[in-house]
């Protein structure tokens, strides 16, 4: 809840200055007369200048006044996708999923059976990262056979990843919504436009009903614009978890033949078929 409150207060913000600069520029041409005389030439100049407008916006405050309410939910997308985006790649990093640090000393000491179970989890514990909960798993059964310690490790690696993927359906969500967001305000700018046409308003003024179209395609223009990132954003922080995954189940496989029964007596530990689950 705090995040939607956030979210809303900035689009609020944003929409504010937007509106704001908008204005801003609107009535700036028509302080520039009150300035000055109007003398033929810049009437002239003035006329061609109307003449050489394009009939879509190209920055950012003209988009947002043109697409009028459907800049709402445009702008609320981009703010939770970049908000969203940007939380994944912080908790995402391996040193914080895999500090190596850690991972080296605990393995290099249970291989050296400097731990005992009770102080080998206090220490998963205290250290908290998602590696470390994997490990705590394991150590649970400690002493057990490898297939007990290895499903434990497989069972605690299952939450573990579930927390890592914690917001992805939210960014493939933006990216899925968006376009169609943008199809919905082509549909309703050509309903619009035709409408006029119908009514005879545009009947002898195409520019008219070319720039309603333009401004129609505008608004899947800019639902491509936010969504193509978020797919993008979407794919890399899956292959980023997919390849921490992998390296997590090679340390668990590890702490598997350090502390399984089969290991602390000196036998080959067996590998269950459930190698590999995800």
């Amino acid at each position: 809840m705090k995040t939607i409150a956030r979210c809303l207060i900035l689009l609020v913000l944003v929409l504010g200055t937007i509106r704001a600069v908008s204005h801003a520029q609107q009535n700036a041409p028509q302080r520039a007369d009150e300035a000055g005389a109007v003398t033929p030439e810049n009437a002239a100049d003035a006329e061609e200048a109307s003449k050489k407008k394009q009939v879509i916006p190209t920055n950012v405050a003209e988009m947002v006044y043109a697409l009028d309410f459907f800049a709402i939910p445009f702008i609320l997308a981009t703010i939770v996708a970049v908000w969203f985006s940007t939380e994944r790649l912080v908790i995402l990093r391996k040193g914080r999923v895999i500090p190596k640090p850690f991972v080296e000393r605990f393995l290099a000491h249970l291989s050296e059976g400097e731990l005992e179970p009770q102080e080998a989890l206090d220490l998963c514990v205290e250290n908290g990262s998602p590696v470390a909960m994997i490990f705590a798993h394991g150590v649970r059964k400690w002493g057990k056979p490898s297939v007990e310690v290895e499903q434990a490790i497989i069972d605690g690696g299952e939450r573990q990843i579930s927390m890592l993927r914690t917001h992805l359906r939210i960014i493939n969500g933006i990216g899925t919504v968006c376009p169609l967001i943008g199809l919905l305000g082509t549909v309703w700018g050509m309903i619009v436009s035709f409408n006029g046409m119908a009514g005879g308003a545009m009947a002898d003024s195409p520019e008219l009903l070319a720039a309603g179209i333009g401004l129609a395609l505008l608004t899947t223009a800019v639902g491509l614009v936010i969504a193509i990132p978020c797919v993008i954003m979407y794919l890399y922080l899956n292959t980023r978890i997919d390849r921490l995954v992998l390296e997590m189940d090679d340390l668990g496989q590890q702490l598997v033949h350090a502390i399984s029964a089969e290991a602390l007596q000196g036998l080959a530990p067996q590998t269950p078929t459930t190698r590999g689950k995800k």
